[in-house]
């Protein structure tokens, strides 16, 4: 979790305001590249599909448990993450790469303006901090957990 966490964060603190400031060109192709980039077995399974399926584990492991409630909401609060993800910032992602090479892009404005970077990184927040809060809850639930041990 806390690796998607912070790869989630990562974007709304440096990768989004720093290709901001770029020109169209730069910003597509970037963001482009850094899409490409983190479609990737280390990522997807460390990370973005494996903290769901530990959250998921921990919860299964923890049922009638009295860390159970903190675990399950850990859960609630990653599939909002991974809806938003996979609703809002996925087909905005694959929209940009399916413009084609920058290099060969007429108007490259107005594919960063399709893209909707605003939009894009507004609920990349709200994946942002569902993912802290589910976060927060397991180190929370290890807490209990410690203490009913």
């Amino acid at each position: 979790m806390g690796l998607a966490t912070g790869a989630f964060a990562l974007y709304a603190h440096t990768i989004m305001p720093g290709l901001k400031e770029t020109d169209d060109r730069t910003f597509v192709a970037a963001f482009q590249s850094i899409d490409r980039a983190i479609i990737n077995p280390w990522f997807m399974s460390s990370a973005f599909i494996g903290a769901l399926l530990l959250t998921l584990a921990a919860v299964l492991t923890n049922l009638g448990r009295d860390p159970l409630p903190w675990v399950a909401a850990a859960l609630v609060l990653y599939l909002v993450a991974v809806v938003t993800t996979l609703a809002v910032n996925v087909p905005l992602n694959d929209a940009i790469k399916a413009a084609g090479d920058p290099d060969r892009i007429g108007d490259l404005a107005a594919v960063r303006e399709r893209f909707h970077a605003s939009r894009w990184a507004a609920w990349n927040l709200v994946r942002t901090l569902a993912s802290a809060g589910a976060f927060v809850c397991l180190t929370w639930a290890l807490v209990v957990y410690g203490r009913t041990s």
